[in-house]
């Protein structure tokens, strides 16, 4: 039982992280996708930099670049581009970028974010983008010394996933699986990468109905941030857009017969 506690906390860890990424930055920032109550929000705003390492504006500003020239010559990180491996890379320039033209006052990345009427997080501003990473490399390095090494790399691992996270979806999710929708990007469905990234793997589905809080077409489509959103509704953390969501894959072939 002893062996299975690190692997508890990792799940934990990264439950955290891929709940902040999938909730607060992508379903509800990026995409309004699902209305943060005001005190939701400001709890958002307030922790979210310092549990992921990521400001929340220029992610959803780069994630909207994406969208808006998916797979094409200037979207931030696509495979068509830099290749399934480079995406990696490609990514973390995109967001590097994006940050500084947010603090710059760039013109093409202010109109991506004109709804977002919240300044980018302190630390950017003032030049601490790296604490986050300092910190929990402290709390790392903590837990492997009072408990084991191992403890210290599952807290580590789990909380500062979104790079690999990224990179499954913003590669893997444009080059390889199965598409429901003909869609003008290369955006595809690898169900494995939903299934471990709270359904953010459904690309297709999400490129075709990027307003929709629900990425799952079909029911047996794995889709665990949706799940999420259903109970922090049901708590009145959030509220849901029900006016955007996709079609189940049943009722639109009704529609169409």
């Amino acid at each position: 039982m002893a062996a299975l506690a690190p692997l508890a906390l990792f799940a934990a860890a990264y439950g955290v992280h891929l709940a902040y990424i999938t909730v607060f930055y992508h379903r509800a920032l990026a995409h309004r996708a699902v209305r943060l109550q005001p005190a939701t929000l400001r709890f958002a705003l307030a922790t979210a930099n310092w549990v992921t390492g990521l400001d929340p504006k220029a992610w959803a500003c780069m994630h909207r670049m994406h969208h808006a020239f998916s797979d094409g010559p200037e979207d931030p990180h696509s495979p068509a581009r830099a290749g399934v491996l480079g995406v990696l890379v490609a990514q973390l320039r995109a967001y590097e970028r994006t940050l500084f033209g947010l603090l710059s006052r760039h013109p093409a990345c202010l109109r991506q974010v004109e709804d977002l009427d919240f300044p980018v997080h302190w630390l950017n501003r003032r030049g601490l983008w790296w604490l986050p990473y300092a910190l929990h490399t402290a709390v790392a390095a903590a837990l492997a010394a009072f408990l084991r090494w191992p403890y210290g790399l599952a807290y580590f691992l789990g909380l500062m996933s979104h790079p690999i996270e990224g990179w499954v979806v913003n590669s893997v999710g444009h080059a390889f699986g199965p598409r429901n929708f003909e869609t003008p990007d290369n955006s595809r469905n690898p169900w494995l990468a939903a299934l471990l990234i709270g359904g953010e793997g459904l690309q297709n589905n999400h490129h075709r109905y990027p307003r929709s809080a629900r990425f799952a077409y079909r029911r047996w489509e794995p889709d665990a941030g949706f799940l999420l959103c259903l109970v922090l509704e049901r708590v009145g953390a959030l509220a849901i857009d029900r006016d955007h969501l996709m079609p189940r894959a049943a009722a639109a072939e009704r529609v169409q017969a």
